[in-house]
């Protein structure tokens, strides 16, 4: 039970720095001084944190890059451990038993249909004028 709330919580932390991450990169200014970055407020990243923009973002970068990779594994290995000890929280689908043969084996036959025969043409069959 206490794993599965670390790993809600894990998840939770990694939606938001999932989002971190987006939102840093596309505040960075981009290298040709054009594109998405000075679109989505790259200059105003500029005003707000001073001359030394481009060193706070790109670590920010990185530390959100690095926070990433490791929450997706430990979620990935805390999923795993839920997994193989049965901890599912009840969200696993219940086993059912099945018998492996009926009580009583009715015969396989196929069912025999009647073909209706073909309607038979009138004698008279030539136009009349």
């Amino acid at each position: 039970m206490a794993i599965s709330i670390i790993l809600g919580i894990l998840t939770f932390v990694l939606v938001v720095v999932s989002l971190f991450m987006i939102l840093v990169v596309l505040m960075q200014k981009a290298k040709s001084d054009g594109g998405m970055g000075s679109a989505m407020g790259g200059g105003m990243a500029e005003a707000t944190f001073g001359a030394d923009t481009g060193n706070v973002l790109s670590k920010a970068t990185i530390n959100s890059a690095i926070a990433f990779f490791v929450l997706s594994a430990a979620l990935f290995l805390g999923r795993i451990y839920q997994h193989t000890h049965g901890q599912g929280g009840g969200a696993a689908l219940p086993t059912l038993s099945v018998p492996l043969a009926p009580k009583q084996a009715a015969p396989l036959t196929t069912p025999t249909v009647p073909t209706p025969a073909a309607p038979a043409a009138p004698a008279n069959s030539s136009p009349k004028p």
